[in-house]
Formats: structure tokens, sequence, C-alpha cells
């Protein structure tokens, strides 16, 4: 059974992250977001990302990325094209945070055009100098893109994990929502997006992160190179 499913409506392609277990992004996870967004782009307007009840996305698999550094950086790297992708997608991208977003879950959220988080006993944020790692350039670009200047280094250097508010204040969500009305708020925001003209849209974000997906891929190999497992 896949980890992802997609419906669409009035135009809205919803994707919903769901493996049973954290949604973490592991290859099976990565390779059905890539399927579901090849289908996203022929039959929709916008796209609405979200994970289930309580679980937005736990970051990068940790089986495998306990495995050795091997395995580690093969994995991120991987995961890089799979958010670059998100990010760069040529249509709208809602994120829809349904619940906790951690590490790699949390960059999910940074590649959204507009993100709605929901309100709760949620955690949010970039845990890896806490787990031993240091943070990938990919991380640091995002959060810079999108973090206040202010929350950046905690974010990133500190390690510093919030809830929904916090993280609305941070520059992790751009609205909140009680959790029985998430879905619908941010598929309103991405039927609202879709109407606007596509090719101007994608072009118009292509000129917009351009340059970062093009800095992130060239320093993607020396980067890897420093990227260390968990600490266990």
């Amino acid at each position: 059974m896949s980890p992802v499913s997609l419906e669409v409506r009035d135009g809205v392609a919803l994707v919903r992250m769901d493996d049973g277990k954290a949604n973490a992004l592991s290859y099976a996870m990565m390779d059905a977001l890539d399927a579901a967004l090849d289908r996203a782009e022929k039959e929709a307007t916008a796209v609405v990302l979200a994970g289930r009840p309580g679980r937005f996305c736990a970051g990068f698999d940790l089986q495998e990325m306990m495995a050795g550094a091997d395995r580690a950086r093969a994995l991120v790297t991987r995961g890089a094209e799979a958010l670059l992708r998100l990010y760069g997608l040529p249509m709208p991208l809602v994120i829809a945070n349904t619940g906790h977003a951690l590490a790699g879950g949390a960059l999910v959220l940074l590649t959204g055009d507009l993100r709605v988080g929901t309100r709760g006993a949620f955690r949010i944020g970039l845990n890896e100098v806490q787990l031993g790692m240091p943070v990938p350039v990919l991380a640091m670009e995002l959060a810079r893109d999108r973090l206040t200047p202010s929350h950046l280094i905690r974010s990133t250097l500190f390690a510093e994990v919030v809830d929904p508010e916090r993280a609305l204040v941070a520059g992790w969500m751009d609205e909140l929502a009680d959790a029985d009305a998430l879905i619908e708020q941010a598929h309103g925001h991405a039927k609202r997006l879709g109407q606007l003209p596509r090719d101007a849209f994608a072009k118009s974000k292509t000129i917009l992160r351009e340059r970062t997906i093009k800095y992130i891929r060239e320093t993607l190999p020396e980067d890897m190179k420093r990227l260390t497992p968990p600490v266990q």
C-alpha cells in the first residue's frame, strides 16, 4: 500500500502522507511523493500537501540514517532532490501541517508557498544539532529563506523546537487553524492561488527560487562529506 494518496477536488490535488507510523521520509515515501506530484502537475492547478492527524512528517527515515555514514548520505542526497522538487514546484503548493514536523519534516514545511498549521501540542523544528548532526546546507538555505532573522540561529544552531504558536512567529507557518478546519482552510488558499495564470506563476517562482536551488545542488556533494549519522 502506498504511503501517499492523492485526490483532486475543484482543481486542487490533496496529497496526503500516511505510512501508518511517523511519516518518515523513506525512499518509499519520497518515490510516492514524486509520483503524486507527477499526477498533480497533469491533473490539478494547485497542491495541498498534508500528513495525517497529529503527524505531519518526522524527517528522514531514522533506521536508514543510523545504518552508517554512506547510507545516511545517500538518503539525504535523495531527500534533497525531493525537497527541491517541492520547493521549485511550478504550481502553488500549500502545506497543511497536521502535527509534529521535525528535522526533514520541518524542511518540508519550508518548501511551501503558503503554510497552514494545526493548533495543538505539536513540536516543530530542526533538531539535528541536538542529535549530534551538523545542519546541512539545504536546511540552512531553506531556513534562511523562510524564517525570520531573529529566529534563524535559534532554529538551526540552537536546535530550538517550538509549538505551533511560536512556529507562526518564527516563520515556520503563515497561519494557524483548528484541526477540524485545517484541510478546508488550506484547500481554499490552494484553489485561490490555482486561479493565477499558471505560466506567469511558474516563471515568477523560478526567478524567486532558482538561485537558492542552484546553490544547494552545487554544494550538496561537499556538504554530504560533513554529514554524520545521529548519535546513538
